[in-house]
């Protein structure tokens, strides 16, 4: 995939020169960020590296992963700007109406796009379609070249360039190396940045079911002691062997302790629970395909940046899915880098120089730390069930919803439409 520039250098032990091949850019995961980050460089001639540890075949397989993603109308656009989006648009159900209540409490907040505009909030869409439309993309860049299966052994940061040295024994020499590796990156730990991690108590329980009633387009988010219970709508699937055609994704988040015992549930016994957390407003329910979980945490990097390095995504932030922003926010982190990048690539510029980083980590230093605290906040208050702190959340959802010019904001914020925005970021190609 891609076309390897074959310019060598090498590196000399003893009477022994190893071979070594110069590129510009060498990314490390090939997850979403670091896929779309590599797309979004190509344009002006980056010679870009991906390695990932996961084989291709493996990650397109329909058991790998049976997550959704709701991505935020900015990151709708990012993939537009990036020629992803046509190969998800089909699988991609729009969220026109977004209602947040606290438990069964009559008092919610409800958003309308129509409040803000003629574009949906997001789309949600399976992790499969937007893996096989990343890759099928990556397809028609010329200098971009994933090696995968494959890891980085080691990396030696200088002034003037990094080293990797890969599992297979090859080496690459890079301007600047992107760290996309997840939140046990180490690529973040062979360069000694430090994370501050913490547990919620929390695991996501992830599974889709089939529904007697349409959604209409509404992605419902209650919140209970034990974590939020999310309900993000999918496309119809008339195909598929369940009783209803209508679909949508459950992101149910409960105390660790208790989610063991709800995934060993058998099917009936599963749907009972989710029918009493869900109620009837979707009619009949059935669980289709698998269930998944993940234990939840927050984890922040003390930096984005080091010497020669970036940090993107997973490996510089991950927090707590309500409001299902994580995925969102690493999109954030790759159009800003990737504008930085391709800025200081078409002026003659060193795109791993200290300034170049700076800029990157100037950008997205509010937008990380004020999303971090926001989610981080939330889920603490929302994860009890204090009868004054109940009575002080049910109101200020009622004041919110209230207000216009305050609701209209915060509408704003959840389409990811808020402060200095890059160019993808408002659908515009670097």
């Amino acid at each position: 995939m891609g076309r390897r520039d074959n310019t060598k250098t090498g590196i000399r032990h003893g009477d022994v020169e190893t071979p070594v091949e110069n590129i510009d850019l060498l990314i490390v995961g090939g997850g979403f960020s670091g896929l779309a980050l590599a797309i979004a460089v190509e344009r002006c001639g980056l010679k870009t590296v991906v390695v990932d540890r996961a084989a291709p075949q493996d990650v397109l397989g329909a058991g790998f992963d049976g997550r959704t993603c709701a991505f935020a109308d900015a990151s709708v656009r990012i993939l537009e700007a990036l020629e992803v989006w046509p190969d998800m648009a089909a699988s991609a159900a729009p969220i026109n109406d977004i209602r947040v209540s606290d438990g069964h409490s009559p008092l919610f907040l409800h958003y309308d796009h129509r409040e803000v505009g003629d574009r949906p909030f997001g789309h949600v869409v399976e992790n499969l379609v937007t893996r096989r439309a990343l890759y099928r993309r990556l397809e028609t860049c010329r200098h971009v070249t994933l090696e995968a299966p494959a890891g980085v052994d080691s990396l030696d940061f200088s002034d003037d360039g990094v080293t990797a040295r890969l599992e297979d024994g090859r080496h690459l020499r890079a301007a600047l190396v992107v760290a996309a590796d997840g939140r046990r990156s180490q690529t973040r730990q062979s360069a000694g940045i430090r994370a501050s991690e913490s547990a919620y108590g929390q695991t996501s329980i992830v599974c889709t079911i089939a529904h007697e009633r349409p959604h209409r387009g509404v992605a419902c988010e209650r919140f209970y002691p034990a974590g939020p219970f999310a309900v993000l709508p999918m496309v119809d699937d008339a195909s598929s062997s369940a009783s209803w055609p209508h679909r949508s994704s459950i992101v149910w988040s409960e105390k660790s302790q208790l989610a063991p015992r709800l995934l060993a549930l058998d099917d009936a016994e599963f749907t009972a629970e989710l029918r009493r957390r869900l109620g009837d407003a979707l009619g009949n329910l059935e669980v289709t395909g698998g269930r998944w979980s993940y234990p939840l945490g927050l984890l922040r990097a003390e930096s984005l940046i080091g010497p020669r390095l970036a940090l993107v995504g997973d490996a510089a932030h991950g927090i707590h899915p309500i409001a299902g922003q994580g995925l969102n926010l690493g999109l954030r982190d790759v159009a800003t880098l990737a504008e930085v990048i391709v800025e200081a690539r078409e002026q003659g510029r060193d795109i791993g120089g200290e300034e170049v980083l700076e800029r990157y980590a100037r950008w997205r230093r509010f937008d990380v730390m004020t999303l971090i605290a926001v989610t981080d906040g939330l889920t603490r208050l929302f994860s009890n069930d204090v009868a004054p702190l109940r009575l002080v959340r049910d109101t200020g959802l009622a004041a919110v919803n209230g207000i216009a010019p305050l609701k209209r904001f915060f509408m704003r914020h959840a389409m990811g439409m808020v402060g200095d925005l890059p160019r993808l970021m408002r659908g515009r190609p670097l």
